[in-house]
């Protein structure tokens, strides 16, 4: 593994970072309350080039081909500058489970279709596989979808979807053979102006709120042969596939919002004082503050990792397990060390301290839970 940067990433990721701190530097706090999708700062990203990046260029995207190392960057650097955690992960979610899932396993012709529109901005895609009596237990999938003349028959319900009161466009799982169990799931890509397509209200949540999140209801939806994605059955593989890019990128925002927690934690502590001392040089805090670079370290090679395991056409659920577990887990923590330094400054939404621990804690939930994950590790190791 080579980490010394390229030119060109180390460009993108600066250009990435002053790109939001000039364009992405709205009142987040106020929208976070009010529960607001920016959908022109989602343009604006677009414009930039941010769903671009996962996309080949000849179907709107940014480079001739994916790269996943560089993006993983410039997803990190996003996260630093860009203080709307929402449209963060938003923009992780069309772009490694949906955008991705399309340019590995769909036709020419469903590139074609949908791609550019994602990569520019103009259509919102969303990925929907969770469901109520799933959750955790991904794949037992209640979804059906029954083959007719020219296409398919979709009923169901898919709950948990990050995107879907706006989404333009989905890529939904559904049983095509449900005495086969995980093997008999098939992936769609299914548009919201399809018969029989019903997306919620936006739900309200704890953190994150400034991304829709709802559901996705189909009532004898036609969806065409030509929708499908990959072969019938394959829905389990290509869910898999883009759940390891899913895990690699989603949270890299993350890991930026941990580096600019722990800068503003330093200057913090440098700037105040406390019995005739700057509060840095108590233990307590020092000890705080050194954990919070700890965490930013070992989830960082963990990133690079997996980034460069993708890269380099390896499959990595192992690495990506471990990843998701280690990095979700530290952002909470650095969440909250922050809190405990700032004090009561800190717990003052106004100082959008506290926001960076509510919108963490979905990290240890979304595209797999904590304990989904030490499942995975454990099952890895033999146990």
């Amino acid at each position: 593994m080579d980490f010394s940067w390229s030119e060109k990433s180390l460009k993108l990721r600066d250009e990435v970072i002053e790109f939001a701190r000039s364009e992405l530097a709205d009142d987040v706090i106020q929208r976070d309350q009010d529960g607001v999708f920016a959908r022109d700062l989602w343009k604006k990203c677009a414009d930039f080039g941010i769903q671009g990046l996962a996309a080949p260029k000849q179907f709107g995207g940014r480079f001739d081909e994916v790269d996943i190392l560089t993006a993983a960057l410039a997803m990190e650097g996003l996260g630093y500058a860009c203080r709307d955690g929402g449209l963060v992960l938003g923009l992780n979610a069309q772009m490694w489970a949906v955008q991705m899932s399309i340019v590995l396993f769909g036709s020419e012709d469903l590139k074609k279709r949908y791609l550019p529109g994602m990569a520019s901005g103009e259509s919102i895609g969303a990925h929907a596989l969770t469901e109520k009596e799933s959750g955790s237990d991904v794949f037992n999938i209640g979804t059906t979808a029954e083959r007719c003349e020219g296409g398919y028959r979709l009923n169901g319900e898919k709950r948990l979807v990050t995107l879907a009161p706006v989404a333009d466009v989905a890529v939904v799982f559904a049983s095509t053979a449900p005495n086969r169990g995980k093997w008999g799931i098939t992936a769609f890509v299914v548009e919201s102006s399809f018969e029989g397509y019903e997306a919620s209200p936006v739900r309200q949540k704890m953190g994150l709120r400034t991304v829709p999140i709802g559901e996705i209801a189909f009532r004898d939806c036609f969806v065409p042969e030509a929708n499908r994605l990959g072969k019938e059955g394959a829905g389990f593989s290509i869910s898999n596939h883009s759940l390891e890019y899913d895990r690699c990128c989603i949270l890299a925002g993350g890991l930026g919002a941990m580096e600019r927690q722990l800068e503003e934690a330093v200057e913090f502590a440098k700037e105040r004082e406390r019995f005739g001392q700057p509060i840095g040089s108590f233990q307590s805090v020092s000890n705080r503050i050194a954990d919070m670079k700890l965490r930013i370290e070992t989830s960082r090679l963990l990133l690079y990792k997996m980034a460069w395991l993708k890269k380099n056409g390896e499959s990595a659920m192992l690495e990506g397990a471990l990843l998701k577990l280690h990095l979700s887990e530290c952002f909470v923590a650095s969440g909250l060390d922050s809190i405990r330094i700032h004090g009561g400054d800190g717990y003052l939404t106004e100082n959008g301290i506290e926001r960076d621990l509510r919108d963490a804690i979905g990290g240890i939930l979304y595209a797999g839970t904590s304990d989904i994950q030490r499942n995975i590790i454990a099952r890895y190791l033999g146990l």
